[in-house]
């Protein structure tokens, strides 16, 4: 696994340095730590935070190489991507305040414009042990299960699969105990049945045990109430390409609320076309039953 690291040389970029060494050591993972230098007057302190950063990941015998560049960080990044392939891009960010916005502009708009995954490290999490992947029950999800299955495997992780139905109507509030109906929505014939058993599948064909669990209830808010519920250190979302541009993302409203309200890390990775997040749920009362009964077969 090959892993670019962006720094700015501030804390929040050694905080994500810290996060990820132990799993980088487990991946056996070659990182390239990259240097942005904004301003000439920031070129001692950012060396001399790249090489702390550099420490810190030596430490954990993992092989790293140190590049300084000038310039826009995004405009860096990019070209860094280009000129090389990453299997993974990992930026250290923190909150501005609140509201839609709440992240920074600069790692907002890096998410978006890159193709690599982007692991967007807030906050402070000592390593990574437990992962939380939102599917939305389509196969578009299978390239970030894939990628947390790479992860998880070569450390001791605890991984769970979540997927959010919406609320249904009083009358069929008998039907949603969670574990019952868990099992019966995988053991269903629907689309949602088979791709989120195929995403379970996958993970466990390369050794890594995964739970699965159902939420109702509106998606984001079911969401980070299992962030809190669970204590999760990384969440897996995904995006799309944004009208055949191969270089520019949508972020949709789950993703990108999830990047600005999650108190952990967020992994965001590409999907392997268009989707629109939710649209599982199209018709969702109306094929409540057919669901728990798996005679929904034709879905699509």
């Amino acid at each position: 696994m090959k892993i670019l690291i962006c720094s700015d040389g501030m804390p929040r970029a050694e905080n994500a340095i810290r996060f990820i060494a132990a799993t980088a050591a487990a991946c056996r993972a070659e990182i390239t730590l990259l240097g942005i230098i904004e301003h000439p007057s920031d070129e001692i302190s950012l060396v001399d935070a790249l090489r702390r950063g550099a420490g810190i990941l030596r430490d954990k015998h993992v092989p790293v190489e140190t590049i300084t560049r000038s310039g826009h960080p995004i405009e860096q990044i990019q070209k860094r991507t280009a000129e090389e392939q990453y299997d993974l891009v990992v930026i250290g960010a923190e909150r501005k305040g609140g509201g839609p916005f709440a992240m920074s502009a600069k790692a907002y708009h890096l998410i978006k414009e890159i193709e690599p995954p982007v692991l967007v490290m807030i906050g402070r999490r000592a390593e990574l042990k437990r992962v939380l992947i939102c599917s939305g029950g389509h196969n578009y999800i299978d390239r970030a299960v894939k990628l947390a299955g790479e992860i998880a495997c070569k450390s001791p992780m605890r991984v769970t699969i979540l997927h959010v139905m919406p609320e249904p109507p009083a009358v069929y509030a008998e039907l949603l105990e969670r574990d019952q109906d868990t099992r019966r929505v995988l053991a269903s014939n629907t689309a949602l049945g088979r791709n989120l058993r195929a995403e379970k599948d996958l993970l466990e064909a390369m050794n890594v045990h995964a739970e699965m669990k159902l939420r109702h209830g509106l998606v984001v808010d079911e969401i980070l109430a299992e962030l809190r519920e669970g204590d999760y250190d990384m969440v897996v979302t995904g995006s799309a390409p944004a009208g055949g541009a191969l270089r520019t993302y949508i972020m949709g409203n789950v993703t990108s609320e999830i990047v600005n309200r999650a108190d952990c890390a967020v992994l965001v990775v590409r999907g392997g076309g268009p989707a629109q997040e939710g649209s599982g749920q199209k018709g969702f009362f109306g094929r409540l039953l057919r669901v728990f009964s798996g005679s929904d077969e034709n879905e699509n």
